[in-house]
C-alpha cells in the first residue's frame, strides 16, 4: 500500500473512533442521569480504575499500556463532563484523583 492508501485507512478508522466515542458518551449521559436519581457521586475512582485496568488487559499492542492509560484517562475525563451535564451540576469544581481542583468543562473549553 502507498501512503495515501494508509491515510485513507486511518481516516476511515478515525470516523469509526468518533462514532464509538459518541456511542460511549451516550452511555455516560444515561449513567449521569441514573447517578443523579440515585444520589450517587459523579466521581467514582474505583470504577475508573477498573475501566483503565480492563483497557490495559485488552491491549495487544503496539500501543503501550501507558499510552492506553493516558488515552482512557482522557476519555474518562470527557465522560465525567457528559455525566456532569446530565446531572445538572452547577459547574462547581470537583476533586480529581490527585486532590487538585479540576475546573468544570465550561471553564476548560
Amino acid at each position: 500500500m502507498k501512503i495515501d492508501d494508509w491515510r485513507r485507512r486511518i481516516d476511515e478508522l478515525d470516523r469509526k473512533l468518533v462514532e464509538l466515542l459518541n456511542e460511549r458518551s451516550h452511555c455516560a449521559l444515561e449513567i449521569g442521569r441514573l447517578k443523579q436519581a440515585q444520589h450517587e457521586p459523579l466521581y467514582q475512582p474505583d470504577r475508573e480504575r477498573e475501566v483503565i485496568e480492563n483497557a490495559e488487559r485488552a491491549n495487544p499492542g503496539p500501543l503501550s499500556d501507558r499510552a492506553i492509560r493516558r488515552l482512557f484517562e482522557r476519555i474518562l475525563d470527557e465522560a465525567r463532563s457528559v455525566e456532569r451535564e446530565a446531572m445538572h451540576l452547577d459547574g462547581a469544581a470537583e476533586k480529581d484523583p490527585r486532590g487538585a481542583s479540576r475546573p468544570s468543562r465550561t471553564d476548560r473549553d
